[in-house]
């Protein structure tokens, strides 16, 4: 796992904020990969943007609302895996683990283009 700093994007890749996941939050960039909207997503659950996170829900499974924890304190991404999900597919799945204070998901969630753009379907918990 990569570890955080203050100047990096709380998705774990060094690059900040900004110049990373925050262009795709603005809307001025779309994610690329399946793996690049997870990290998206989860960037989005630290900064508490519950507009982005439904903006990048399928349609199908998306619920009528979503109410983020304030209190809730996200420590950290780990990508522990990825099927597909490039430029070339259709769908893709990213296994991950998100790290919290007091604990941690882990999670394989699945992905699909519609128009062009990745969007999230549902996930799995693992054990």
């Amino acid at each position: 796992m990569v570890a955080m700093t203050t100047r990096s994007c709380p998705c774990g890749l060094p690059e900040p904020y900004e110049k990373c996941c925050g262009r795709l939050h603005s809307g001025a960039a779309a994610a690329p990969t399946a793996e690049a909207l997870m990290r998206s997503r989860y960037c989005a659950f630290v900064k508490l943007d519950a507009a982005y996170l439904l903006r990048t829900w399928h349609p199908r499974t998306r619920p009528a609302r979503l109410d983020l924890d304030p209190a809730m304190r996200w420590t950290g991404l780990e990508i522990l895996g990825t099927t597909d999900g490039s430029a070339f597919h259709t769908t893709g799945t990213v296994t991950f683990r998100a790290s919290y204070r007091g604990g941690s998901l882990h999670e394989r969630s699945r992905f699909q283009r519609i128009d062009g753009g990745w969007v999230y379907v549902d996930g799995e918990f693992l054990d």
